[in-house]
């Protein structure tokens, strides 16, 4: 969990720095290793994705929890490959995928 508010942190920054593909990235793995965390708690293990849905699936999680997931989950392609997400889009999408990030990591600690 550590982790994972760190690279909250280090969205932020890229965030206010108008770094707008990194941040999206941090948030991205922010959100997945929260999830991962409440995985090894629940499991004792986490599974080897980066895909937040099936992550969430997993942990059962409630449908607001999910579609964050669904949302932040293409973040760790797109801004990996620039020829997947326009910049405009990122732009009009950056608020979003911030406050999906802060509401995963909100109802993992609830359930830490």
């Amino acid at each position: 969990m550590e982790k994972a508010e760190e690279d909250l942190d280090t969205a932020n920054y890229n965030l206010q720095g108008n770094k707008l593909g990194a941040a999206a990235f941090f948030m991205q793995q922010s959100a997945e290793k929260a999830l991962k965390a409440l995985h090894i708690k629940k499991f004792g293990k986490f599974p080897k994705t980066h895909d937040l849905v099936s992550l969430s699936r997993e942990l059962k999680v409630p449908e607001n929890i999910l579609s964050c997931a669904k949302l932040l989950s293409p973040a760790y392609q797109y801004t990996r490959y620039p020829d997947i997400m326009e910049p405009h889009e990122l732009e009009a999408e950056i608020n979003e995928l911030n406050s999906s990030c802060k509401e995963i990591i909100k109802w993992v600690k609830k359930n830490l």
